[in-house]
């Protein structure tokens, strides 16, 4: 797969998660935080599993390990997002989580002494400062919810860091729906220990746990196991920039709200700063090939 095509699927999965702040809002009028990780992330294993149940029975130990350490992650991750929605609103959390883009390269830079390249480092402020324009309202207030929010987008960065050394070595398809597997077992495991595990009482509910689980999750975390074996984890981060784009956009198809001048600035420098790292790792690989004789 050539990146570029990679990074379509990751823009698709970032779509996917966009929509997530909405339908987790919605589940959990029903159902309890760590009841609903179960059924978001088991549903969607059940069914990817049931899908492509040859490709698991292919797989090997170290896929499974890698498998149970992502699908940690994402439990973690998540299980932050979902109480952190409770004090705090989604805009923050959109802006929040968007955090990622940072935490990756520091975490590159700090961890693997890898150089921030200047381009780079400017399509990260210019995303920064685009998340800001997009969601951040004011006065902006520190609750306990946004430090949980904080607390996802550093560790959901490890997960994209983890994710893009685990596709280099085991089957990618196999790894993202295990994944989901075990991410949903460890919401089960701490349902049972903390609350009465249940099923939505209501057809919204439903609807809305379906979709978690179908689009958000299966589709989403799928693709970008699949999708980050062909980009770099610098670059995955600044897609997911645009996913308060998306949520944003969702808002007022189906919620009815009011996007802002700022808003619109916030959006166009998010597209700019994904433009702008596109065109800096192409001139890097075009560079690189000039050097073979």
């Amino acid at each position: 797969m050539k990146p570029y095509k990679a990074d379509l699927l990751l823009v698709l999965v970032t779509f996917c998660w966009g929509s997530s702040y909405l339908f987790m809002k919605m589940g959990l009028d029903s159902i309890s935080e760590f009841n609903l990780i179960a059924l978001r992330f088991g549903l969607a294993f059940i069914l990817a599993g049931a899908i492509f149940y040859r490709r698991l029975l292919k797989m090997n130990l170290q896929t499974l390990k890698y498998s149970m350490l992502l699908g940690f992650i994402l439990f973690v991750v998540f299980t932050a997002v979902t109480f952190g929605l409770k004090t705090t609103t989604t805009s923050n959390t959109g802006f929040l989580i968007s955090l990622t883009v940072i935490f990756v390269p520091l975490i590159n830079t700090v961890v693997f002494k890898q150089r921030l390249e200047g381009k780079l480092l400017v399509s990260i402020l210019l995303a920064i400062v685009g998340i800001a324009f997009l969601t951040l309202q004011y006065p902006f207030k520190i609750t306990f919810g946004d430090l949980l929010c904080i607390f996802a987008a550093f560790f959901y960065a490890i997960h994209i860091i983890v994710a893009g050394i685990a596709t280099k070595k085991v089957d990618t398809l196999s790894l993202g729906i295990t994944q989901l597997g075990f991410a949903g077992l460890f919401g089960l495991l701490f349902s049972l220990i903390f609350e009465t595990p249940t099923f939505p009482n209501s057809t919204i509910s439903w609807i809305a746990i379906l979709v978690l689980s179908i689009l958000c999750s299966g589709v989403g975390f799928i693709l970008q196991i699949v999708a980050q074996k062909y980009t770099t984890p610098v670059r995955t981060g600044l897609i997911f920039t645009l996913e308060p784009v998306f949520a944003a956009i969702l808002g007022v198809i189906f919620l009815r709200e009011i996007i802002s001048i700022t808003g619109y600035i916030g959006a166009a420098l998010l597209l700019l700063s994904i433009i702008l790292s596109t065109v800096q790792i192409k001139r890097t690989v075009l560079s690189s090939r000039t050097t073979i004789p």
